[in-house]
C-alpha cells in the first residue's frame, strides 16, 4: 500500500528535522573546532614551559587566547609581585608562524629580562618585577601564512 498524505508528510517533516539536526551538529562540531585550535595553541604554550618546571616554576590554570591577524597585536594586564620572578609562554598550533611576547611596565618601559626568546611558533618573555604593580604583557602574531592565528599565553612564578 502507498502510504496516506498523513504518512508522506509525517515522512517529509522527518526527513527536514533530520536534516536540521544533522546542520545544528555540524554547526556545533565547527564551534567545538575553533576552541580546539585555542586549546592546541595552549598545549604548544605549555610545552614552552616544560623545561622552567623543571627549574621550579608553578605554572597557572588560567591563561589567555584567541586568534590574531599576522601584525596584530593584543594587551594583557596582569598584577605582578615585588620578590617573585615570572615567565609567559607563548604558543600557536601554527608551525610557520612567527609570534612574539614583551612585558612592559605601567609607564611603556620595556622590562622584560635579556634571556626572553622567541623561537618560531613559541616565544617566552621573563621578568623580575622591582615593584608590585600592573604590568603589560603584549603578545604579537609576526607573521603566520594563516588569515587568523589561534595563540595561547601561560605564566608562571616562583
Amino acid at each position: 500500500d502507498a502510504p496516506g498524505w498523513r504518512d508522506r508528510d509525517a515522512l517529509r517533516m522527518n526527513s527536514r528535522c533530520r536534516i536540521a539536526f544533522i546542520l545544528a551538529g555540524a554547526s556545533v562540531m565547527a564551534g567545538v573546532a575553533v576552541f580546539a585550535s585555542v586549546d592546541d595553541a595552549q598545549s604548544f604554550a605549555l610545552q614552552a614551559a616544560e623545561p622552567y618546571v623543571r627549574e621550579g616554576f608553578q605554572v597557572r590554570e588560567d591563561y589567555w587566547g584567541g586568534d590574531l591577524a599576522s601584525g596584530e597585536k593584543k594587551a594583557v594586564r596582569q598584577q605582578l609581585f615585588k620578590g617573585n620572578e615570572y615567565w609567559f609562554w607563548m604558543g600557536t598550533e601554527v608551525n610557520r608562524a612567527k609570534i612574539s611576547v614583551h612585558i612592559y611596565d605601567k609607564d611603556g618601559k620595556l622590562v622584560e629580562q635579556p634571556d626572553s626568546w622567541q623561537k618560531g611558533h613559541f616565544a617566552a618573555a621573563h621578568v623580575v618585577p622591582t615593584s608590585t604593580d600592573s604590568y603589560y604583557i603584549i603578545v604579537a602574531i609576526e607573521e603566520s601564512s594563516e588569515e587568523r592565528t589561534h595563540w595561547a599565553l601561560v605564566y608562571g612564578f616562583r
